[in-house]
């Protein structure tokens, strides 16, 4: 069988705006998995964009692919879902990178006469439609041609929730998220926050670096821009709604995890966490907030 490289040959600009002014923010390690090899994350000094580099190719991605078992905040994600209530209620939401539905399955709670389709690479966005959490699911890549054009134009709204991170190319995935629209409709995305204080403080045992399966961390000021050139108006753009409490925990878990002190997580994790729940009030209207949220509507 060939040999299949899992890297692509390194790039000396940034892949938002083109500057050659990189500076590397990271090196670190696959501190979820603990699969072998160093991963690099660069950042543009003129944007501010980081993204991974050299970026892995489709084969590496694969490889180093994580099959999602976290646990499900169903009221966090009620939370982000109330956020389109000031909208109306849409005839029909497309979820992107739906995984087994838990979004579609809690907002549901509040849009019951909403009809909610979800999106997936893997098999599981099928098995959610048999559990009868999704209408309809499509296998694969929102941006594939085949799956485009069954989605084109017939959605109020399309949700991209932790996505564009995982994704090679952000901007193709806004192309097809608002192809997907109606005229009118909009697009609900929640992002990593660059920007948060944690990034810096934690560096890569802040858990949304998570390398190699993060490709890109794209700041606020970039995604809102884009959006707009794109005819979009920004309805929402909010840091403290979407802030989930949990980084000084999952960097407590990660750290013991890489030095392997199974104790040490049990013992120190449990604290933690309840430190992020204590000061999640305050880091909310802080730049410790770690995620993002936008609102657009399609023009």
């Amino acid at each position: 069988m060939p040999y299949r490289p899992v890297h692509e040959p390194r790039r000396d600009d940034c892949p938002w705006c083109g500057s050659t002014r990189l500076r590397t923010r990271l090196r670190a390690p696959d501190l979820r998995l603990r699969r072998p090899g160093t991963f690099v994350v660069d950042e543009c000094r003129d944007c501010a964009h980081a993204f991974q580099n050299p970026r892995l190719t489709p084969e590496g991605l694969e490889l180093y692919a994580a099959e999602e078992n976290r646990p499900v905040d169903r009221g966090r994600l009620k939370a982000t879902a109330r956020t389109m209530l000031r909208f109306g209620e849409p005839e029909s939401w497309l979820d992107v990178g739906t995984g087994d539905a838990p979004f579609p399955a809690a907002a549901r709670e509040l849009f019951a006469y909403t009809a909610f389709d979800g999106t997936d690479p893997t098999p599981r966005a099928e098995r959610a439609r048999a559990a009868g959490l999704l209408d309809e699911a499509h296998v694969g890549q929102l941006t594939a041609p085949r799956i485009l054009a069954r989605v084109r134009g017939r959605y109020d709204v399309v949700s991209m929730l932790h996505h564009l991170e995982h994704t090679r190319d952000p901007r193709a995935e806004l192309s097809a998220a608002l192809a997907a629209l109606r005229p009118g409709g909009h697009l609900l995305l929640e992002l990593p926050d660059p920007a948060s204080a944690f990034a810096r403080l934690l560096g890569k045992w802040w858990h949304s670096h998570d390398q190699p399966r993060h490709l890109h961390l794209i700041p606020l000021a970039n995604l809102r821009a884009e959006l707009e050139t794109r005819g979009c108006e920004i309805v929402v753009a909010d840091r403290g709604a979407a802030h989930t409490p949990g980084d000084l925990a999952a960097a407590t878990a990660l750290y013991a995890r890489r030095t392997r002190l199974p104790r040490a997580a049990a013992t120190l994790t449990v604290p933690a966490a309840a430190l992020d729940r204590l000061l999640a009030p305050a880091l909310r209207r802080t730049r410790f907030s770690n995620a993002y949220r936008i609102v657009a509507r399609r023009g």
